[in-house]
């Protein structure tokens, strides 16, 4: 377990560094520097999860939950409105992002809740239906700020968490088809996002990228080549390029360090993910079972759907890419992510999974 601990701080740490030389080859000294103190708060963060026992999050998960909603509330009350959403609160001193903290907070509390409930998950009334109303209040107090794939990473993360809890799949699927209708419906009725998902289904109908961002980073990607043109070397991050240091620093990435450096990254998020099935798997509670898959699996699905806006097969959205992004909130709840996830894994035993069966 000590490799597994080891290799997965070692992958973090390497995405962190690398995102740093990128964020600084992107935006220059002042916004790297701006950077730097988020990554030294963000290994405080993990430094002092990997120490907490986290069994001592089951007894907290519900105020956990209060102060998600809450913040999620005063959100939408008190956040100054930047480029059509409301989703920062500024407290002066610092600016963040309740949506982030919310993920680990809902991910933490619905492994308690599954847990718990046992093979009352099996049954809609007296089990499944506790989970599903803490995922609807969180997904549409975020989804309204308007934060659409903030809230697609919500549900999927928690519908995956609930299907390998145990849930049954005739219940989660009649409640995702609700929830993709519901979803689809609410993506059209504000107006930045149904220009997202109107443009790019243009682009598929013509066979073009209508979306300027989207095109600016295809370009980005395919000046890389194979092995890209060299750290600090992109180009289309210093005139063309919008948000290369955040929502498309993958393609800066890709510009730099070509085919084979996004793949090699890729392939990191996968191995981190892998990881959180060894430590799961070698969990000897279920509880810390779900909370490792539930937290690996929220970061595999953030980093993929950030890939797959940079290349263009999904519409454009503010997700951020796991370790690397410029966000104080995003790398600093990342890698107190990952400092539970080390202290779930030196708490560990080598120990079957015990996941229930699915039916």
């Amino acid at each position: 377990m000590k490799t597994v601990i080891r290799m997965l701080f070692t992958l973090t740490l390497g995405l962190v560094i690398l995102g740093s030389f990128l964020i600084f080859s992107a935006k220059g000294l002042n916004v790297f520097m701006s950077h730097l103190w988020k990554v030294i708060a963000a290994f405080v963060g993990m430094i002092i999860a990997s120490a907490v026992p986290y069994k001592y999050y089951k007894d907290y998960s519900k105020i956990f939950m209060i102060i998600a909603t809450v913040l999620l509330i005063a959100t939408l009350i008190f956040a100054p409105d930047i480029k059509g959403a409301s989703r920062w609160i500024n407290l002066k001193v610092i600016r963040f992002q309740p949506s982030e903290l919310a993920k680990l907070f809902l991910i933490i509390h619905l492994a308690v809740m599954i847990s718990v409930k046992g093979k009352k998950i099996e049954d809609y009334k007296n089990g499944l239906v506790f989970p599903l109303f803490w995922i609807f209040i969180i997904s549409v107090l975020i989804l309204v700020q308007p934060n659409v794939s903030t809230s697609m990473i919500v549900l999927f993360t928690s519908f995956t968490m609930l299907f390998v809890g145990g849930a049954r799949i005739k219940h989660l699927a009649s409640i995702t088809g609700t929830a993709g209708f519901a979803g689809l419906a609410a993506m059209m009725s504000f107006h930045h996002s149904r220009e997202r998902v109107l443009t790019f289904v243009d682009g598929l109908i013509k066979g073009t990228s209508a979306n300027f961002q989207v095109v600016q980073s295809k370009i980005a990607l395919g000046s890389g080549g194979i092995v890209g043109l060299g750290l600090g070397q992109s180009r289309q991050s210093n005139l063309f390029l919008p948000e290369p240091h955040n929502d498309f620093i993958f393609s800066v990435l890709g510009e730099e360090f070509g085919f084979l450096g996004t793949l090699l990254i890729l392939v990191a998020y996968l191995l981190i993910f892998f990881l959180g099935l060894i430590i799961a798997k070698k969990t000897k509670d279920e509880f810390g079972q779900l909370l490792a898959f539930g937290i690996s699996f929220m970061i595999v699905i953030s980093a993929f759907l950030h890939a797959a806006v940079g290349i263009g097969i999904v519409p454009t959205t503010g997700i951020t890419l796991p370790f690397i992004s410029f966000g104080g909130t995003s790398i600093i709840v990342f890698c107190t992510s990952v400092g539970i996830l080390i202290n779930i894994g030196l708490q560990s035993k080598d120990k079957k999974l015990r996941f229930k069966k699915i039916k």
